[in-house]
């Protein structure tokens, strides 16, 4: 089911104030919302907000509903969300990520999730986005006049599938290109390299990338890491040797990539997932 998570919970909120915290980013394109993927129990399971890759630049569709549907098959209820990307530039996508995790949260009880075990799941440029939501020092209310605004937007835990990091050390230009415009300043890109984010109030983090990606290379996942262990950050990762960028759950993946859902679940596992 598709959910506008913008206005359910306050009359009082239009579309047009819930862009105004964009600030210069307002344009027009397609409107955010969230899918959600439950478990359909009585029991209260943890739940995973997923953000698909695709540069800033699009949805990758194999990166929203197959890893939903995988998190259901190993207990987790899941939402994905279809944040807002190019022509629309930063904040919205963040504003977006922000809004949905509060969203969610508010309506655990509804959900049937536990509000203390919401984590959050990106790829690529899906995955930078995950980084930025984790790596704020304060979740500021989005919106004064609704209640959700009182819920933090705090992810329990953090999966990052080869995401792009830095927009300083080997950058993805298409990804600036999409989320910034042409010709963001200096302090901008800075502001949102993950290496130059991580504190010691972040969730603990696993991540995983391919040495042969040649898109986002393996040096923003290496970069990241050694943040997170300067900073006394729990992670895990895993670099695999073969395959290239954007796998996700494709079978053709090379067969040591294909074992990172099984070690992700086992990390999961020990985050009391």
């Amino acid at each position: 089911m598709k959910i506008k998570f913008w206005d359910r919970d306050s009359k009082k909120i239009t579309l047009q104030e819930y862009m105004h915290d964009e600030g210069p980013s307002k344009t027009e394109g397609p409107l955010p919302y969230v899918e959600e993927f439950l478990l359909g129990t009585d029991r209260i399971s943890p739940a995973f907000l997923v953000l698909p890759g695709g540069g800033y630049d699009h949805l990758a569709e194999h990166e929203g509903a197959p890893v939903a549907e995988w998190l259901n098959s190993i207990g987790i209820s899941a939402f994905v969300l279809h944040y807002r990307h190019a022509p629309y530039k930063y904040p919205a996508p963040l504003v977006d990520a922000l809004r949905a995790m509060q969203y969610i949260r508010y309506h655990a009880s509804e959900f049937r999730i536990d509000p203390d075990r919401i984590g959050i799941l990106g790829f690529s440029a899906g995955g930078h986005l995950a980084m930025l939501v984790s790596t704020l020092d304060e979740y500021p209310a989005l919106h004064e006049n609704d209640p959700v605004r009182k819920v933090s937007a705090r992810p329990s835990c953090t999966v990052l599938c080869y995401p792009v990091i830095s927009f300083l050390h080997e950058p993805h230009q298409g990804v600036i290109d999409n989320l910034c415009g042409e010709n963001p300043k200096t302090s901008l890109l800075k502001k949102l390299s993950g290496e130059h984010r991580v504190n010691e109030h972040m969730p603990p983090v696993f991540l995983w990338h391919t040495r042969e990606d040649a898109s986002v290379s393996v040096q923003h996942s290496i970069l990241f890491a050694d943040a997170l262990k300067k900073h006394s950050v729990s992670y895990e990762m895993h670099l695999f040797e073969k395959g290239g960028h954007g796998l996700g759950l494709k079978p053709e993946a090379p067969e040591e990539v294909r074992q990172w859902p099984v070690l992700c679940e086992q990390w999961l596992k020990k985050q009391e997932f």
